[in-house]
């Protein structure tokens, strides 16, 4: 079934090939009659109409093979002046088979009366050539500015998603539930062990004090967020005493990378908030280094009977925080009992994304 869209865009065609057409025979035909049909001017208006048509129909195939090809990047130089050599190759002896046979060949249906059969043919087919070669340059500008506008528009929604989830994962950490939480501990440890319980305080003043001072800041330091992420696990492992184990290995010189604000601790809070674990089944949570690219963050699968179904959110923050700033992606992922999700490390100089691609 046609869509709307295609009808639209044919329509368009439409009317651009009338009006360049009447315009081409207006400036040869001084007879008045513009829109007088002989089987002469019959030939030459159908034979554009296919050109045209035919012509706008390849370039646009050759552009989505060519930005399916390239991973959806989009047009440039190279690939474009690509695209028009191989539009050219077809088109050039469609056109020249086409004059050819009507003035040769077919004449007497044709009816193209001309003195020096060879010069008409020449006239004919640069004609033809070059508003060929006017309608591929013309698709590729259409199509490049239309990827640039997609691209603005992506761009903009990605800031505006990228602004939404930062304060929403702020305001999820500084809510009151996380707070009461922390009181509640602080409380009964005041009255079982006075130290841990200034440590505890110390540690819960380290955790605000990191969420205020980065509130506008959507990247931080691999550094500054593994020094935050250890004091969240002392107070995590506090309050979940002997019920968690949570290791980092991290090989990689930490000032040398940056990720998303939070994103380390979110990880580990998804863990915590989505699996069942005590004492005689702790939960593992590791952080680990790979090379140089990335970072993982697994722990073992200890689903809840009755837990709330998970929206993934917090998952679909982070990807789409990542999207604006690499093409890597965030790998999820659950393998041998274990729930897997793999970050990319960004370099510290990394300022936006080079070509936007959101699932």
């Amino acid at each position: 079934m046609i869509s709307k869209a295609y009808i639209k865009k044919f329509t368009f065609r439409f009317i651009v090939i009338n009006v360049v057409y009447f315009l081409i025979k207006s400036t040869i035909d001084h007879s008045g009659d513009v829109t007088e049909f002989d089987a002469t001017s019959l030939f030459y208006y159908l034979t554009a109409f296919f050109l045209f048509i035919f012509t706008w129909e390849t370039n646009d195939w050759l552009i989505r093979r060519e930005v399916k090809s390239n991973e959806g990047k989009s047009l440039d130089l190279n690939n474009g002046m690509k695209i028009i050599a191989i539009n050219m190759a077809i088109f050039i002896p469609i056109a020249a088979s086409l004059y050819y046979l009507a003035i040769f060949e077919f004449n007497h249906i044709c009816e193209i009366n001309a003195d020096k059969p060879w010069l008409r043919f020449r006239i004919d087919f640069f004609r033809a050539t070059l508003l060929g070669f006017a309608v591929v340059i013309f698709n590729l500008f259409y199509h490049s500015l239309k990827q640039k506008k997609e691209m603005e528009n992506t761009m903009d929604k990605l800031k505006k998603e990228v602004m939404t989830s930062k304060y929403k994962s702020l305001k999820n950490q500084i809510s009151p539930h996380f707070l009461f939480n922390s009181l509640n501990t602080l409380t009964s440890l005041m009255y079982q062990d006075r130290d841990l319980a200034s440590d505890f305080v110390s540690r819960l003043a380290t955790c605000y004090r990191y969420i205020l001072d980065n509130r506008e800041e959507d990247l931080v330091s691999l550094e500054k967020e593994l020094s935050f992420l250890d004091s969240f696990i002392f107070m995590m492992n506090v309050r979940h005493e002997g019920a968690l184990s949570i290791t980092t290995h991290i090989s990689v010189n930490p000032k040398e990378y940056v990720i998303p604000t939070l994103s380390l601790q979110m990880l580990v809070e998804n863990a915590l908030k989505h699996n069942y674990y005590s004492k005689e089944i702790p939960l593992e949570i590791s952080i680990i280094s790979i090379e140089k690219s990335s970072i993982l963050i697994q722990n073992n699968l200890r689903v809840r009977k009755q837990k709330e179904e998970s929206t993934q959110l917090g998952l679909k923050n982070i990807k789409k925080r990542y999207s604006f700033y690499t093409n890597q992606e965030v790998l999820i992922e659950t393998e041998h009992e274990y729930f897997k999700v793999t970050l990319p490390l960004l370099t510290k100089d990394i300022k936006e994304v080079t070509m936007v691609k959101v699932s």
